[in-house]
């Protein structure tokens, strides 16, 4: 575990919020196009407004694929919400045999099938009493029913159990986990624990995987954000020990060097992040991607960076920060269909957050 700090409430008004719609002052610029190949400039965050109220550490935001609603997962209470384009929440049901951790674990990520229309089917990662499990329950647009663990023998542990899903454009169902404290996982191609796992929505390997099981990379110590770009690329954050939070370009059979590395190095073999920062002012959680920038979510940093990517290359721009302490812990980012804008999560009634039941809200940035 890293990213906790001593729990502290944050005292937070409407005048912060139209405060913070500005860029925070002093912060480093992003780096400019040129004919070095550098990622090019990418929209500002231009505008932050309230969107919906009353959470207890949403974790997983996951929009349906007509984009009429998001589904949120509470990680804590294991509460499913359908949450409208403005904002309204209805509970939908919970995910059953669904534990904490007394820490990261509980209900964690969610993704909804590209086919939900004709199988109406959606995906969860949660911590069980046996470990952590990918499973798939039945969604018909107004509750949820039935329940089906596709993924089990995911180790678990108070810390460290990942936990975001995605759909990559191959189809096929993206999972990070992580190294549920036992660092030797990470380097264990037959362990499912630190890694990013690609699957059918059966569950089973997804053909063409590197090694002829679920595991798509290795190497990873905690990540807790993956998106894929328009090229169809899978970008990846996650969590360091003591020195370095990375951001990393994820790619089949390639090894990111936990817990040889953090951060940086020049171990054969091991490939380097493409972006890093200290722990104090990252631990990453969820990332998303609008207008040619990786946006990621941070925890301890209480801040948004904003990290520009460029379509020719692997390059990346200068990141920069945004809502420094402004709206403290921030858990999961994720893009709105069909316009340049994020929908962006507190997690401040976890314990390193230190507010009351409730006390969690869903922003949507917009992006200029």
């Amino acid at each position: 575990m890293h990213g906790s700090k001593p729990t502290k409430t944050f005292v937070r008004t409407a005048a912060a919020t139209a405060a913070t719609a500005a860029l925070v002052a002093g912060l480093v610029q992003t780096a400019a196009a040129n004919e070095s190949g550098t990622a090019a400039v990418a929209g500002q965050p231009t505008a932050i407004t309230t969107i919906s109220t009353g959470y207890s550490i949403p974790w997983g935001m996951y929009w349906m694929p007509d984009n009429s609603s998001a589904l949120v997962t509470e990680r804590n209470t294991f509460k499913v919400f359908k949450v409208t384009p403005t904002g309204q929440r209805t509970e939908i049901g919970s995910v059953p045999e669904s534990q904490t951790t007394g820490g990261e674990g509980g209900l964690m990520g969610v993704a909804v099938d590209p086919n939900w229309q004709s199988n109406h089917f959606v995906y969860f990662m949660h911590t069980s009493s046996d470990g952590n499990r990918i499973a798939r329950m039945t969604y018909d647009g107004t509750r949820l029913t039935g329940y089906t663990a596709l993924l089990r023998g995911i180790a678990k542990n108070r810390y460290h159990n990942g936990g975001r899903l995605a759909f990559g454009p191959d189809g096929y169902l993206y999972a990070s986990t992580g190294d549920a404290q036992n660092t030797a996982l990470a380097q264990d191609r037959n362990s499912l624990n630190g890694k990013i796992l690609r699957m059918t929505t059966s569950g089973a390997p997804a053909p063409g995987n590197p090694f002829g099981n679920h595991v798509y990379s290795l190497g990873h110590r905690n990540p807790q954000g993956i998106a894929f770009d328009a090229q169809g690329r899978l970008w990846e954050a996650e969590l360091g020990e003591n020195t370095r939070d990375e951001l990393n370009l994820v790619k089949a059979g390639n090894n990111y060097g936990w817990p040889i590395c953090e951060g940086n190095c020049s171990t054969a073999g091991m490939t380097n992040p493409k972006a890093t920062w200290t722990t104090a002012e990252a631990s990453p959680s969820g990332i998303a991607i609008v207008d040619s920038a990786v946006y990621m979510a941070s925890l301890r940093g209480e801040r948004l960076w904003q990290i520009p990517i460029n379509a020719g290359n692997e390059n990346v721009g200068t990141p920069q920060a945004h809502y420094v302490g402004t709206y403290g812990r921030l858990r999961g980012v994720t893009k709105v269909p069909g316009a340049d804008a994020l929908w962006l999560s507190t997690t401040n009634v976890d314990g390193n957050g230190g507010e009351p039941a409730g006390s969690d809200r869903i922003f949507r940035v917009t992006i200029g």
